[in-house]
Protein backbone atom coordinates (compact mmCIF):
# COMPACT_ATOMS: atom_id res chain seq x y z
CA UNK A 1 0.00 0.00 0.00
CA UNK A 2 2.82 2.42 0.78
CA UNK A 3 4.12 2.28 -2.79
CA UNK A 4 0.67 3.03 -4.22
CA UNK A 5 0.36 5.95 -1.81
CA UNK A 6 3.77 7.35 -2.81
CA UNK A 7 2.90 7.00 -6.50
CA UNK A 8 -0.48 8.71 -6.00
CA UNK A 9 1.04 11.62 -4.07
CA UNK A 10 3.90 12.06 -6.53
CA UNK A 11 1.47 12.20 -9.46
CA UNK A 12 -0.93 14.56 -7.64
CA UNK A 13 2.02 16.90 -7.07
CA UNK A 14 3.14 16.58 -10.72
CA UNK A 15 6.58 15.27 -9.81
CA UNK A 16 8.19 12.78 -12.18
CA UNK A 17 10.18 9.85 -10.78
CA UNK A 18 13.47 11.32 -11.96
CA UNK A 19 12.80 14.53 -10.04
CA UNK A 20 11.85 12.59 -6.89
CA UNK A 21 15.05 10.57 -7.27
CA UNK A 22 17.07 13.78 -7.57
CA UNK A 23 15.39 15.38 -4.53
CA UNK A 24 15.89 12.29 -2.36
CA UNK A 25 19.18 10.96 -3.69
CA UNK A 26 17.46 7.60 -4.18
CA UNK A 27 18.00 5.70 -7.42
CA UNK A 28 15.06 6.09 -9.82
CA UNK A 29 14.97 2.30 -10.26
CA UNK A 30 14.54 1.85 -6.51
CA UNK A 31 11.72 4.39 -6.50
CA UNK A 32 10.04 2.43 -9.30
CA UNK A 33 10.32 -0.79 -7.25
CA UNK A 34 8.80 0.98 -4.24
CA UNK A 35 5.89 2.36 -6.25
CA UNK A 36 5.20 -1.06 -7.81
CA UNK A 37 5.05 -2.56 -4.28
CA UNK A 38 8.06 -4.77 -5.04
CA UNK A 39 10.07 -3.23 -2.17
CA UNK A 40 9.35 -1.19 0.92
CA UNK A 41 11.45 1.92 1.49
CA UNK A 42 13.66 2.03 4.55
CA UNK A 43 12.46 4.43 7.23
CA UNK A 44 15.26 6.79 6.26
CA UNK A 45 14.24 6.64 2.58
CA UNK A 46 10.57 7.15 3.49
CA UNK A 47 11.46 10.26 5.49
CA UNK A 48 13.43 11.61 2.52
CA UNK A 49 10.54 10.86 0.13
CA UNK A 50 8.04 12.59 2.45
CA UNK A 51 10.32 15.61 2.77
CA UNK A 52 10.70 15.78 -1.03
CA UNK A 53 6.92 15.51 -1.51
CA UNK A 54 6.25 18.13 1.18
CA UNK A 55 4.08 15.87 3.36
CA UNK A 56 4.30 14.65 6.96
CA UNK A 57 6.05 11.33 7.53
CA UNK A 58 3.77 9.66 10.10
CA UNK A 59 0.55 9.29 8.02
CA UNK A 60 2.47 7.33 5.36
CA UNK A 61 4.31 5.35 8.01
CA UNK A 62 0.94 3.93 9.14
CA UNK A 63 0.55 2.38 5.68
CA UNK A 64 4.00 0.77 5.75
CA UNK A 65 3.07 -2.90 6.06
CA UNK A 66 -0.50 -2.76 4.77
CA UNK A 67 -1.49 -4.75 1.69
CA UNK A 68 -4.36 -3.69 -0.57
CA UNK A 69 -6.66 -6.38 -1.93
CA UNK A 70 -8.03 -6.23 -5.46
CA UNK A 71 -11.49 -5.37 -4.10
CA UNK A 72 -10.00 -2.47 -2.11
CA UNK A 73 -8.10 -1.34 -5.21
CA UNK A 74 -11.35 -1.49 -7.24
CA UNK A 75 -13.04 0.66 -4.57
CA UNK A 76 -10.16 3.19 -4.79
CA UNK A 77 -9.27 2.73 -1.11
CA UNK A 78 -5.93 4.57 -1.44
CA UNK A 79 -7.70 7.69 -2.70
CA UNK A 80 -9.52 7.96 0.63
CA UNK A 81 -6.53 7.50 2.94
CA UNK A 82 -5.33 11.00 3.93
CA UNK A 83 -1.59 11.56 3.61
CA UNK A 84 -1.32 15.19 4.62
CA UNK A 85 -3.58 15.24 7.67
CA UNK A 86 -3.19 14.16 11.26
CA UNK A 87 -5.94 13.67 13.80
CA UNK A 88 -6.54 16.71 16.03
CA UNK A 89 -7.48 15.76 19.58
CA UNK A 90 -9.72 18.20 21.47
CA UNK A 91 -8.85 16.96 24.95
CA UNK A 92 -6.79 14.31 26.64
CA UNK A 93 -8.51 12.05 29.14
CA UNK A 94 -5.62 9.88 30.16
CA UNK A 95 -3.39 7.12 28.97
CA UNK A 96 -5.10 3.77 28.56
CA UNK A 97 -3.36 0.42 28.56
CA UNK A 98 -3.15 -1.04 25.06
CA UNK A 99 -4.21 -4.70 25.16
CA UNK A 100 -1.83 -7.25 23.66
CA UNK A 101 -4.70 -8.18 21.28
CA UNK A 102 -4.29 -4.81 19.49
CA UNK A 103 -0.54 -4.40 18.88
CA UNK A 104 -1.15 -2.15 15.85
CA UNK A 105 -3.42 0.31 17.70
CA UNK A 106 -2.47 3.94 17.13
CA UNK A 107 -4.84 5.60 19.59
CA UNK A 108 -7.76 4.89 21.92
CA UNK A 109 -10.76 7.20 21.65
CA UNK A 110 -14.00 7.46 23.56
CA UNK A 111 -17.23 6.65 21.71
CA UNK A 112 -19.38 9.78 22.05
CA UNK A 113 -22.71 8.71 20.57
CA UNK A 114 -24.90 5.62 20.23
CA UNK A 115 -24.66 5.27 16.43
CA UNK A 116 -22.81 1.95 16.75
CA UNK A 117 -24.83 0.50 19.65
CA UNK A 118 -24.94 -2.19 20.83
CA UNK A 119 -21.47 -3.12 19.46
CA UNK A 120 -19.81 0.15 20.55
CA UNK A 121 -21.66 1.66 23.49
CA UNK A 122 -21.35 5.35 24.27
CA UNK A 123 -18.49 5.94 26.74
CA UNK A 124 -16.33 2.90 25.93
CA UNK A 125 -12.87 3.33 24.47
CA UNK A 126 -12.23 1.97 21.00
CA UNK A 127 -8.74 1.18 19.71
CA UNK A 128 -8.00 2.57 16.27
CA UNK A 129 -5.32 1.62 13.76
CA UNK A 130 -4.62 4.70 11.60
CA UNK A 131 -4.69 4.56 7.79
CA UNK A 132 -5.62 0.90 7.70
CA UNK A 133 -7.45 -0.36 4.60
CA UNK A 134 -10.93 -1.65 5.36
CA UNK A 135 -12.60 -4.89 4.35
CA UNK A 136 -16.33 -5.34 3.89
CA UNK A 137 -18.17 -4.94 7.24
CA UNK A 138 -15.14 -3.56 9.14
CA UNK A 139 -15.86 -0.74 11.56
CA UNK A 140 -13.93 2.37 10.66
CA UNK A 141 -13.51 5.99 11.62
CA UNK A 142 -14.23 8.38 8.77
CA UNK A 143 -14.05 12.07 7.98
CA UNK A 144 -17.32 12.79 6.21
CA UNK A 145 -19.21 16.06 5.76
CA UNK A 146 -16.67 17.87 7.99
CA UNK A 147 -17.38 15.47 10.88
CA UNK A 148 -15.60 12.49 12.35
CA UNK A 149 -17.92 9.48 12.45
CA UNK A 150 -17.68 5.79 13.33
CA UNK A 151 -19.48 3.49 10.91
CA UNK A 152 -19.40 0.03 9.39
CA UNK A 153 -17.86 -0.05 5.89
CA UNK A 154 -20.20 -2.00 3.59
CA UNK A 155 -19.23 -3.04 0.07
CA UNK A 156 -22.27 -3.60 -2.15
CA UNK A 157 -22.24 -4.39 -5.86
CA UNK A 158 -23.70 -0.98 -6.68
CA UNK A 159 -22.19 1.25 -3.97
CA UNK A 160 -20.08 1.67 -0.87
CA UNK A 161 -22.07 2.38 2.29
CA UNK A 162 -21.19 3.77 5.72
CA UNK A 163 -23.70 2.12 8.05
CA UNK A 164 -24.44 2.66 11.71
CA UNK A 165 -25.28 -0.47 13.69
CA UNK A 166 -28.03 1.54 15.38
CA UNK A 167 -30.91 1.40 12.88
CA UNK A 168 -32.09 4.91 13.92
CA UNK A 169 -29.19 6.35 11.90
CA UNK A 170 -29.44 6.65 8.12
CA UNK A 171 -26.99 4.88 5.80
CA UNK A 172 -24.50 7.08 3.99
CA UNK A 173 -24.24 6.01 0.35
CA UNK A 174 -20.84 6.84 -1.14
CA UNK A 175 -20.56 7.66 -4.83
CA UNK A 176 -17.37 8.18 -6.81
CA UNK A 177 -17.78 11.93 -6.23
CA UNK A 178 -18.32 11.68 -2.46
CA UNK A 179 -15.58 13.37 -0.44
CA UNK A 180 -14.58 11.25 2.55
CA UNK A 181 -11.43 10.05 4.25
CA UNK A 182 -10.74 6.79 6.03
CA UNK A 183 -8.98 7.66 9.27
CA UNK A 184 -8.56 4.07 10.33
CA UNK A 185 -9.94 0.74 11.42
CA UNK A 186 -11.50 0.04 14.82
CA UNK A 187 -9.78 -3.03 16.26
CA UNK A 188 -11.82 -3.50 19.44
CA UNK A 189 -12.66 -1.88 22.77
CA UNK A 190 -11.42 -1.64 26.32
CA UNK A 191 -14.33 -3.86 27.37
CA UNK A 192 -12.64 -6.80 25.69
CA UNK A 193 -14.76 -6.75 22.54
CA UNK A 194 -12.65 -7.79 19.55
CA UNK A 195 -13.83 -7.31 15.96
Amino acid sequence: MIGEMISRIRMEKNIVKAELARRTNINVGHISHIEKEERNPSHRALKAICRALGIPYQPLMYTYDKIITQEQRNNKMCEHIPYDKILAVGSLDDFIKCPIDFPSASIAFKITDDSMSPRLEKGVYAFLEFNSPLENKDIGVFEYDNKIIVRRYIVRKDALVLRADNKEFTDIILSEDTKYNIIGKVLGTNTGLIF
